[in-house]
């Protein structure tokens, strides 16, 4: 008898801090594409940000927790602050198939902005193989990925996929800054990431 197939989410990111963006983004991709779950993976050493300073993987992982702790259909795995080495989507893909079986539909949600550098990601025409790709942004800022997902060809055209989502300029660099100039981060990400935040005095040097 065959098994139903499952389709899960991947949220991947630094979470430096998660925001609302972050969850707001995961909840209507959810629902839009009738994901089972979605799966938050903080990233544990970005390639993509290789030499600049990231709060260290505990309290990242822990805010993350903390943020999704009320959603069911949210939750949040360790694997790449637990790997050594550069976190690569492929490698995170490749592990979650072989955890979770052939049956799985992998969605890799991510903002419109990565797509345009989807071109530079590790081993990406087997990754498009494995995966789709949720591209979430704003009504009317989508048509900017179109010539990267020209340039992937058919593949792209079909993995690929483009999700309207609210008009939040909302970002982890914004709320670090406000951070460090004295500034409420209230409603940019949930009270208990803005307590934690508060009591490990994260985001307070210059």
């Amino acid at each position: 008898m065959d098994m139903q197939k499952q389709r899960l989410g991947i949220m991947g990111g630094t979470f430096d801090p998660i925001h609302i963006g972050h969850l707001i983004t995961a909840e209507i991709v959810r629902t839009d594409f009738h994901l089972d779950k979605v799966l938050f993976i903080p990233a544990g050493s970005p390639p993509h940000k290789q030499g600049q300073i990231i709060t260290p993987a505990v309290h990242r992982y822990l805010m993350t927790v903390m943020a999704t702790a009320s959603n069911p259909h949210f939750a949040v795995l360790p694997m790449e602050i637990e790997r050594s080495g550069p976190s690569y989507t492929i490698d995170t893909v490749r592990r979650l198939l072989n955890e979770y079986g052939p049956n799985t539909e992998l969605f890799c949600i991510t903002g419109a902005d990565a797509i345009r550098d989807l071109l530079t990601w590790k081993d990406l025409d087997t990754l498009l193989d494995l995966c789709w790709f949720a591209a979430a942004s704003r009504p009317g800022a989508l048509e900017a990925i179109d010539p990267i997902i020209a340039r992937l060809g058919e593949k792209g055209r079909n993995r690929v996929l483009r999700v309207n989502t609210p008009q939040l300029d909302i970002s982890a660099t914004q709320i670090r800054e406000r951070l460090r100039q004295g500034l409420s981060i209230r409603y940019l990400v949930p009270e208990s990431v803005a307590e934690y935040i508060k009591k490990e005095q994260l985001y307070t040097e210059q």
